[in-house]
């Protein structure tokens, strides 16, 4: 169980997120709308300030699925 100050803290943290980056949380509606389920692939790349790019991919899992769904209920 996650200690509730510290709760208290990544809500804060998350709210100062969202309204430096406000197209993100939007994004992430808009994927949760669509339904990411089981054989979903989630992408992510990201570009380094010199240039350098890394990305990534994985196919989500059933246990995957089970991860996001106690997440939404931190929200």
């Amino acid at each position: 169980m996650m200690n509730p100050t510290m709760l208290f803290k990544m809500k804060g943290m998350w709210d100062r997120f969202t309204a430096n980056h406000p197209k993100f949380p939007l994004f992430l509606k808009a994927a949760q709308q669509k339904g990411i389920q089981e054989g979903t692939i989630l992408a992510v790349s990201i570009t380094t300030p010199s240039g350098e790019k890394l990305e990534t991919n994985l196919r989500v899992t059933a246990d995957d699925m089970q991860l996001f769904e106690e997440l939404k209920k931190l929200q």
